[in-house]
């Protein structure tokens, strides 16, 4: 095996081409040694001498220029039809290793002009038997390799398309991991993080009020309240993600929507904060409910962290085709320290995209900071 390999790369599973080369080789040697200057050159030497050449030719170059075999074949039948069998191998192999139909063409001519011999062809016999020679020879092994050809490319193009969709089907799933992990990290920060920055306000309202007994109590009952919802918040959205794990025991409730704006707010003012409601948008879809509850909810938590004390104005605009929702704070005392990346609005935004809205956050003139977005309704 590893002397086959050495000398012909690939070889190894070729054992049977091997063993035949070889002693058609080691004969053809021995046939053309025995030829001497003063030997006569007969018919039998020089077909012995062109068939050790075709099977050589054959091993060496079936795939890599299988022509020349064939026109090596083709002489030799011209001259003695009996080695017609040469002939089909490298019909065979001209089907399955030439690409271009011109090409194949025009050899099967050539094989059939000098196969058939039309020109010695005196009787219907003849032309008749010229014919299934061609048919057999020619035709048959020609059809063979042409239709092995087509198969196995056709075998590589469908594992090749196997390989892209599953490519693509690997692709498609890390991104959707991505997706789910952005959409968790969102709600994670829309669901917890208004509650614990309430918190973060109440605990530092109680320092204020440390001399008021009972502003102190309020202010602890309203942190222990806050970070009890936090906490059952936290505990439904990790039990939705442990699927099949969800504990019995988890709150399940239905997402937050337009209608309980009125709770948010209220919630900001036990917190604290002086926020002012204004409109009232009326029944619209589940969806754009929910995206404008968290618009509020993000602009309340953003005015407490910033800009603590500030007075805020939270507007719900119901238009003909849009629901445009608004929160403005003014110029607020020095920013608490409630830690944060910013990715709140970046969330946002891309919440208000999915529904085919328009999200704007800047800064105001006065010092204050103002969110709007316009979703459709």
């Amino acid at each position: 095996m590893g002397f086959r390999a050495r000398i012909w790369p690939g070889l190894g599973t070729r054992s049977i081409w091997f063993e035949a080369f070889v002693a058609l080789l080691g004969s053809g040697v021995i046939a053309v040694g025995t030829l001497t200057p003063e030997a006569e050159l007969t018919p039998e030497s020089v077909l012995l001498a062109g068939s050790v050449l075709l099977v050589v030719t054959l091993f060496l170059f079936r795939r890599s220029a299988p022509l020349l075999p064939f026109a090596i074949s083709a002489a030799l039948v011209a001259v003695a039809p009996v080695v017609s069998v040469g002939m089909m191998l490298t019909t065979y192999a001209v089907g399955r290793y030439v690409a271009r139909w011109p090409v194949r063409i025009v050899a099967g001519i050539a094989g059939a002009l000098a196969l058939g011999q039309p020109w010695v062809i005196d009787t219907v016999n003849e032309a008749v038997g010229g014919l299934g020679a061609v048919a057999v020879t020619l035709v048959l092994p020609g059809a063979l390799g042409i239709w092995q050809r087509t198969r196995a490319l056709l075998l590589a193009a469908l594992r090749e398309r196997a390989e892209r969709a599953e490519a693509e089907r690997e692709l498609m799933a890390r991104e959707a991991v991505l997706d789910e992990r952005t959409r968790i990290a969102r709600e994670m920060h829309d669901a917890v993080g208004h509650r614990v920055s309430l918190m973060v306000l109440q605990a530092g309202a109680i320092e204020m009020a440390a001399r008021d007994a009972g502003r102190v109590e309020q202010l602890a009952g309203q942190v222990q309240t806050a970070g009890r919802q936090a906490l059952d918040e936290l505990r439904q959205m990790v039990g939705v993600l442990r699927g099949s794990e969800v504990d019995e025991d988890a709150p399940l409730g239905p997402q937050p929507g337009l209608d309980d704006v009125h709770r948010l707010v209220a919630s900001a003012r036990e917190a604290g904060m002086d926020v002012e409601l204004r409109g009232d948008a009326g029944p619209v879809d589940a969806a754009v409910g929910r995206a404008a509850y968290r618009i509020v909810q993000e602009g309340l938590t953003n005015a407490g962290k910033h800009a603590p004390g500030s007075r805020v104005c939270v507007t719900v605009e119901r238009r003909p085709d849009a629901l445009v929702v608004t929160v403005v704070n003014g110029a607020g005392g020095a920013p608490a320290d409630a830690g944060g990346g910013g990715f709140g609005l970046v969330g946002l935004g891309e919440r208000v995209r999915t529904l085919g809205g328009r999200l704007d956050a800047a800064p105001r003139l006065d010092g204050g900071f103002e969110v709007k977005a316009v979703l459709p309704a």
